[in-house]
């Protein structure tokens, strides 16, 4: 079972924020795939379904970002997958611009709490990930206040294009070409 996990917090008044990108990126897989996100369970919102021959798993955890390890590791310990070999994360990332995304094998939480949380509860920093930019922080914004800000309409327009680009690159990195994935996308 391969699980790819979307990043972000729950309730409508998240939607479409900064901080939500990994859910929608999720949402986009779900419906290319015909794949229906319903089930309550381990602390997330999951739906099970195939992609190209290999079963998946997707989830949005459910227990805010800064707890996002919670599920995450409750999902991997029940479906008994390895997160080096079948976990992908998708996540906001400040130090993007918006539209870009940037695909990595491993690395470490680079400040970002959700993954902090999934690197202590795994034990690893080992596992696959797309970052998904949304934009530098405005001078004298709060961080926690601009990552649940909405984009702008320009702003919004390149985020679409890169959660399709998002979405195309984690069906090549469940086909195990993340390599390819990251020479096309980074």
């Amino acid at each position: 079972m391969f699980l790819i996990a979307g990043l972000g917090n729950p309730g409508k008044k998240y939607e479409k924020t900064r901080h939500n990108v990994g859910f929608d990126v999720i949402d986009a897989i779900a419906e290319k795939y015909n794949i229906e996100i319903g089930e309550k369970k381990h602390k997330c919102l999951c739906g099970k379904g195939i992609i190209e021959g290999t079963k998946v798993v997707l989830a949005k955890p459910q227990t805010f970002m800064n707890l996002s390890g919670e599920s995450i590791a409750e999902l991997l310990n029940y479906y008994k997958t390895d997160p080096e070999e079948g976990l992908l994360v998708v996540f906001d990332d400040i130090s993007l611009a918006p539209g870009k995304i940037r695909i990595r094998k491993k690395g470490s939480a680079g400040g970002h709490n959700g993954i902090k949380n999934i690197i202590a509860l795994t034990g690893t920093q080992n596992f696959q990930r797309i970052k998904v930019g949304v934009g530098e922080k405005p001078k004298n914004w709060d961080l926690a206040d601009y990552v649940l800000s909405r984009f702008d309409k320009t702003d919004r327009e390149s985020v679409e294009e890169a959660i399709s680009r998002a979405r195309d690159a984690a069906v090549q990195i469940l086909r195990g070409e993340i390599d390819r994935a990251m020479n096309e996308y980074n």
